[in-house]
């Protein structure tokens, strides 16, 4: 499997590529389960880790949306720490979409939908976006994923997009600003990544 394969469509994993793992999640462990072929398969990468200690707490309801959910660890604790709220979790990858339903399924999160980005209806705007987002696909097509979701936030909303510092998380900061005029911060630095904060034009 080439290096950039999991941002992509894979298969729904066999049942014997499936394994479990438990992780802690909104403060709690749980149990999920992970495979091949999905961003960071050996459980809860330090990005997402980061993203998830820094970022202010989510409100208690609203429509939030996980960008490029993977397995679904945003979208789980999203779900988990509220539970009244729609989490749109979305990926590209068909493999990521069957973990994240599964992990959710499991964890009674009945709040959270998995989807494909053709799932969510162009209407829907969000009070909360949470990304650890594919910087590895490349410029134009992580411009061009931003560029489609940022703009979709609601008027009070906000987005927390965690940046590994050395892949670029200032000129990607300074991109939103000009960009897509949108005010984006940086909302803290821990572990070698950024949080940034975009809020809506």
């Amino acid at each position: 499997m080439g290096e950039h394969d999991h941002y992509f469509t894979a298969a729904p994993a066999s049942a014997d590529e499936r394994r479990r793992l438990t992780v802690r999640l909104a403060g709690r462990a749980v149990e999920v389960e992970v495979a091949s072929g999905v961003f960071s398969p050996g459980g809860l990468d330090k990005g997402t880790a980061v993203l998830l200690e820094e970022a202010p707490a989510p409100p208690a309801t609203g429509t939030f949306l996980d960008l490029g959910c993977g397995w679904g660890p945003i979208a789980l604790t999203l779900g988990l720490l509220s539970p009244a709220a729609t989490v749109h979790a979305v990926d590209v990858n068909e493999r990521s979409l069957d973990l994240a339903r599964g992990n959710a399924r499991v964890l009674g999160l009945e709040g959270v939908r998995v989807s494909g980005p053709d799932g969510i209806p162009d209407a829907v705007r969000f009070d909360l976006i949470w990304s650890n987002p594919p910087i590895r696909v490349g410029k134009a097509a992580l411009h061009a994923l931003l560029g489609t979701w940022l703009p979709r936030l609601a008027p009070d909303g906000a987005a927390h997009l965690v940046v590994q510092k050395n892949l670029g998380s200032d000129s990607l900061q300074r991109w939103i600003a000009a960009e897509l005029g949108m005010p984006c911060t940086r909302l803290t630095s821990s572990r070698g990544f950024r949080v940034l904060e975009v809020r809506p034009s």
